[in-house]
Protein backbone atom coordinates (compact mmCIF):
# COMPACT_ATOMS: atom_id res chain seq x y z
CA UNK A 1 0.00 0.00 0.00
CA UNK A 2 1.49 3.59 -1.00
CA UNK A 3 2.10 5.62 1.71
CA UNK A 4 0.19 8.87 2.10
CA UNK A 5 2.60 11.93 2.43
CA UNK A 6 1.13 14.63 4.44
CA UNK A 7 0.13 17.68 2.34
CA UNK A 8 2.62 20.69 3.57
CA UNK A 9 0.53 23.65 5.16
CA UNK A 10 0.87 26.74 2.64
CA UNK A 11 3.03 29.84 4.23
CA UNK A 12 1.24 33.08 2.49
CA UNK A 13 4.31 35.19 2.31
CA UNK A 14 2.58 37.66 -0.05
CA UNK A 15 -0.35 38.55 1.72
CA UNK A 16 -2.05 40.19 -1.34
CA UNK A 17 -4.85 39.80 0.50
CA UNK A 18 -4.36 42.52 2.96
CA UNK A 19 -4.05 46.03 2.18
CA UNK A 20 -0.91 47.74 1.77
CA UNK A 21 -0.22 49.20 5.17
CA UNK A 22 -1.65 46.25 6.96
CA UNK A 23 0.76 44.46 4.80
CA UNK A 24 3.53 46.07 6.07
CA UNK A 25 2.87 45.87 9.74
CA UNK A 26 2.13 42.13 9.23
CA UNK A 27 5.71 41.77 7.22
CA UNK A 28 7.44 44.45 10.28
CA UNK A 29 6.05 41.95 12.62
CA UNK A 30 7.17 38.69 11.07
CA UNK A 31 10.36 40.07 10.36
CA UNK A 32 10.69 41.30 14.35
CA UNK A 33 9.73 37.81 15.24
CA UNK A 34 12.44 35.91 13.22
CA UNK A 35 15.36 37.97 14.47
CA UNK A 36 14.02 37.84 18.46
CA UNK A 37 13.76 34.37 18.54
CA UNK A 38 17.65 33.36 16.53
CA UNK A 39 20.54 33.79 19.07
CA UNK A 40 23.06 34.47 15.95
CA UNK A 41 22.29 37.30 13.35
CA UNK A 42 19.91 36.76 10.51
CA UNK A 43 20.68 36.88 7.07
CA UNK A 44 18.68 38.58 4.68
CA UNK A 45 18.06 35.45 2.37
CA UNK A 46 16.26 33.84 5.78
CA UNK A 47 13.57 37.04 6.46
CA UNK A 48 13.13 36.99 2.73
CA UNK A 49 11.19 33.93 3.37
CA UNK A 50 8.66 35.26 5.60
CA UNK A 51 7.71 38.59 2.94
CA UNK A 52 6.41 39.25 -0.47
CA UNK A 53 8.79 39.30 -3.39
CA UNK A 54 8.65 42.74 -3.73
CA UNK A 55 8.72 43.86 -0.62
CA UNK A 56 12.15 45.61 0.57
CA UNK A 57 14.01 44.62 3.79
CA UNK A 58 16.10 47.17 3.50
CA UNK A 59 13.41 49.72 4.28
CA UNK A 60 11.42 47.22 6.65
CA UNK A 61 14.29 47.31 8.72
CA UNK A 62 14.87 51.13 8.60
CA UNK A 63 10.58 51.19 10.01
CA UNK A 64 11.48 48.45 13.05
CA UNK A 65 14.61 50.47 13.64
CA UNK A 66 12.96 53.90 13.73
CA UNK A 67 9.79 52.36 16.04
CA UNK A 68 12.60 50.91 18.42
CA UNK A 69 14.12 54.56 19.21
CA UNK A 70 14.34 55.51 22.67
CA UNK A 71 13.77 51.75 23.87
CA UNK A 72 16.88 50.15 25.29
CA UNK A 73 17.77 47.46 22.77
CA UNK A 74 18.26 48.17 18.72
CA UNK A 75 18.37 46.45 15.56
CA UNK A 76 22.03 46.23 14.69
CA UNK A 77 23.42 45.14 10.97
CA UNK A 78 26.36 42.26 12.33
CA UNK A 79 28.06 39.65 10.65
CA UNK A 80 26.00 39.81 7.45
CA UNK A 81 22.95 39.76 8.84
CA UNK A 82 20.44 41.21 11.93
CA UNK A 83 20.19 40.89 15.65
CA UNK A 84 18.38 42.56 18.59
CA UNK A 85 21.27 44.02 20.95
CA UNK A 86 21.34 45.93 24.62
CA UNK A 87 22.17 49.67 24.08
CA UNK A 88 25.32 50.12 25.36
CA UNK A 89 24.03 53.00 27.86
CA UNK A 90 22.23 50.41 29.74
CA UNK A 91 24.86 48.02 30.73
CA UNK A 92 25.79 49.36 33.84
CA UNK A 93 22.12 48.90 34.85
CA UNK A 94 22.25 44.81 33.38
CA UNK A 95 25.43 44.43 35.49
CA UNK A 96 23.73 45.73 38.57
CA UNK A 97 20.86 43.49 38.20
CA UNK A 98 22.59 40.78 37.20
CA UNK A 99 25.76 40.67 37.54
CA UNK A 100 27.12 40.45 33.96
CA UNK A 101 27.55 42.18 30.88
CA UNK A 102 25.54 43.03 27.73
CA UNK A 103 27.02 39.86 26.51
CA UNK A 104 30.17 37.17 27.66
CA UNK A 105 33.36 38.57 27.27
CA UNK A 106 35.57 36.36 24.83
CA UNK A 107 39.09 37.89 26.87
CA UNK A 108 42.26 38.36 24.55
CA UNK A 109 45.68 38.77 25.35
CA UNK A 110 48.00 41.87 23.96
CA UNK A 111 49.76 39.11 21.79
CA UNK A 112 46.23 36.90 20.92
CA UNK A 113 44.90 40.72 19.75
CA UNK A 114 47.76 41.35 17.86
CA UNK A 115 47.64 38.10 15.68
CA UNK A 116 44.13 38.13 14.99
CA UNK A 117 44.52 41.72 13.63
CA UNK A 118 46.95 40.53 11.20
CA UNK A 119 44.82 37.75 10.17
CA UNK A 120 41.70 39.97 9.47
CA UNK A 121 43.52 42.69 7.83
CA UNK A 122 45.95 40.18 5.68
CA UNK A 123 43.71 36.86 5.09
CA UNK A 124 44.24 34.20 4.13
CA UNK A 125 47.00 33.77 5.67
CA UNK A 126 49.51 31.02 6.88
CA UNK A 127 50.80 30.35 10.99
CA UNK A 128 54.48 30.73 9.31
CA UNK A 129 53.46 33.85 6.93
CA UNK A 130 52.70 35.51 10.42
CA UNK A 131 55.79 34.01 11.83
CA UNK A 132 57.32 35.82 8.96
CA UNK A 133 55.76 39.00 9.55
CA UNK A 134 56.64 39.08 13.52
CA UNK A 135 59.73 37.89 13.02
CA UNK A 136 58.94 35.14 15.59
CA UNK A 137 56.96 31.91 15.14
CA UNK A 138 53.38 32.15 15.97
CA UNK A 139 52.69 29.17 18.62
CA UNK A 140 50.10 27.01 17.65
CA UNK A 141 48.19 27.37 21.27
CA UNK A 142 48.18 30.93 19.78
CA UNK A 143 46.33 29.64 16.69
CA UNK A 144 44.49 26.92 18.79
CA UNK A 145 43.07 29.46 21.34
CA UNK A 146 41.93 32.08 19.00
CA UNK A 147 39.61 28.68 16.96
CA UNK A 148 38.50 27.38 20.11
CA UNK A 149 37.05 31.33 20.65
CA UNK A 150 35.73 31.00 17.20
CA UNK A 151 37.58 33.75 15.63
CA UNK A 152 39.42 32.10 13.34
CA UNK A 153 39.25 28.86 10.60
CA UNK A 154 40.73 27.20 9.03
CA UNK A 155 41.10 28.73 5.07
CA UNK A 156 42.17 26.77 1.84
CA UNK A 157 45.44 25.03 1.63
CA UNK A 158 48.28 27.62 0.83
CA UNK A 159 50.04 26.97 -2.74
CA UNK A 160 53.68 26.99 -0.59
CA UNK A 161 55.67 23.71 -0.59
CA UNK A 162 53.84 21.73 1.70
CA UNK A 163 50.36 23.46 1.15
CA UNK A 164 50.18 24.58 4.89
CA UNK A 165 46.23 25.59 6.35
CA UNK A 166 45.74 29.27 5.76
CA UNK A 167 43.91 30.96 8.28
CA UNK A 168 40.79 33.31 7.77
CA UNK A 169 37.94 35.02 10.44
CA UNK A 170 34.77 33.78 11.37
CA UNK A 171 31.23 34.84 11.37
CA UNK A 172 31.95 35.07 14.83
CA UNK A 173 34.46 37.32 14.99
CA UNK A 174 32.83 40.03 13.09
CA UNK A 175 29.42 39.40 15.64
CA UNK A 176 31.96 39.66 18.37
CA UNK A 177 33.46 42.75 17.62
CA UNK A 178 30.39 44.62 15.89
CA UNK A 179 31.22 44.38 12.61
CA UNK A 180 28.61 43.52 9.60
CA UNK A 181 31.26 42.66 6.64
CA UNK A 182 35.34 42.63 6.47
CA UNK A 183 35.01 45.91 4.83
CA UNK A 184 33.87 47.48 8.08
CA UNK A 185 37.29 47.02 9.19
CA UNK A 186 39.25 50.06 9.09
CA UNK A 187 40.89 51.08 6.04
CA UNK A 188 44.49 49.81 6.30
CA UNK A 189 45.51 52.90 3.94
CA UNK A 190 43.83 55.67 6.16
CA UNK A 191 44.97 54.31 9.27
CA UNK A 192 48.85 54.49 8.39
CA UNK A 193 48.10 57.89 6.55
CA UNK A 194 46.87 59.37 9.73
CA UNK A 195 49.84 57.39 11.68
CA UNK A 196 47.65 55.19 13.77
CA UNK A 197 48.76 51.85 12.29
CA UNK A 198 51.60 50.43 10.85
CA UNK A 199 54.13 47.35 10.20
CA UNK A 200 56.34 48.85 12.75
CA UNK A 201 53.55 49.53 15.27
CA UNK A 202 52.15 45.68 14.77
CA UNK A 203 55.22 44.26 15.59
CA UNK A 204 55.85 46.97 18.83
CA UNK A 205 52.35 45.93 20.21
CA UNK A 206 51.83 49.90 20.00
CA UNK A 207 48.30 49.95 18.51
CA UNK A 208 44.92 51.02 19.32
CA UNK A 209 42.84 48.31 20.56
CA UNK A 210 39.86 49.97 19.78
CA UNK A 211 40.62 48.45 15.65
CA UNK A 212 39.31 44.95 17.26
CA UNK A 213 36.22 46.40 19.10
CA UNK A 214 34.33 48.03 16.32
CA UNK A 215 32.08 50.26 18.51
CA UNK A 216 33.30 49.31 21.78
CA UNK A 217 34.05 51.83 24.41
CA UNK A 218 38.04 52.11 25.53
CA UNK A 219 36.62 51.15 28.83
CA UNK A 220 35.11 47.82 27.75
CA UNK A 221 38.01 46.67 26.44
CA UNK A 222 39.91 46.84 29.49
CA UNK A 223 38.03 43.41 30.58
CA UNK A 224 38.93 41.74 27.10
CA UNK A 225 42.31 42.48 26.76
CA UNK A 226 45.00 41.70 29.48
CA UNK A 227 48.88 42.88 29.71
CA UNK A 228 51.00 41.91 26.96
CA UNK A 229 51.89 38.62 26.91
CA UNK A 230 54.84 36.45 24.90
CA UNK A 231 53.26 34.69 21.42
Amino acid sequence: MARRTKTPVSFDAELSALPPELRWREWMGRVEAVIFASPTPVTREVLARVVGRDCSLDHLIDDISAELRGRPYELVAVAGGWQYRTRRSFAEAIRVATGLGTCETKPLSQSEALVLLCIGYFQPITRGELGRFFGREISRDTIGHLRRLGFIAAGPRSPQPGAPYTYVTTREFLSHFGFDTLRDLPDMEALEDAGLLSKDMLLAGDIPLGLMAGDTDDDDLEGQVEADEEI
